[in-house]
């Protein structure tokens, strides 16, 4: 019985384990993205402080309203682009927090089943000690009869 109770205990905290590794790799993979959101972000932002400072340059020059107009929708997009990163960024943001909560949730799951496993193996040890300390105790006991025998 104490085999099949450690073979059970065993199974299940491969389990929670393989289940820990992939709520982990779920939080990487959810922080990676939105870090790579950050990036989408500040390359967004750079390019249109590029794009204005050409328009900034070119108005010294003289614009005509066509080019003026071009600029402008161009501007546009990045704004509204920016726009879409950070609306994407949030859901990412959101992402790692619920992927964390989970992956807290299967690390607590398997601090359990390890300390349920721990104790486990302890009592079994605390078993085994007395075990071997009821046989060490007929040892002496068969001893001292044999001596008081053979007195």
């Amino acid at each position: 019985m104490a085999t099949n109770t450690n073979k059970q205990l065993q199974t299940l905290l491969k389990f929670e384990k393989s289940k820990e590794e992939l709520t982990a790799n779920t939080l990487r993979n959810a922080e990676n993205d939105y870090q790579q959101n950050l990036i989408r972000l500040q390359s967004v932002a750079d390019y249109r402080l590029e794009y204005m400072s050409r328009l900034s340059q070119r108005s010294v020059l003289g614009l005509d309203s066509a080019t003026y107009n071009h600029y402008h929708a161009f501007i546009s997009k990045l704004d509204y682009a920016s726009e879409q990163v950070k609306i994407a960024m949030q859901q990412a943001k959101a992402l790692v927090g619920q992927s964390k909560q989970l992956w807290l949730k299967q690390r607590q799951k398997v601090q359990a089943v390890e300390m349920l496993t721990d104790k486990r193996n302890l009592a079994l040890v605390k078993i085994a000690d007395k075990k071997e300390q009821s046989m060490f105790d007929e040892m002496a006991t068969q001893q001292f009869l044999r001596r008081k025998l053979k007195s």
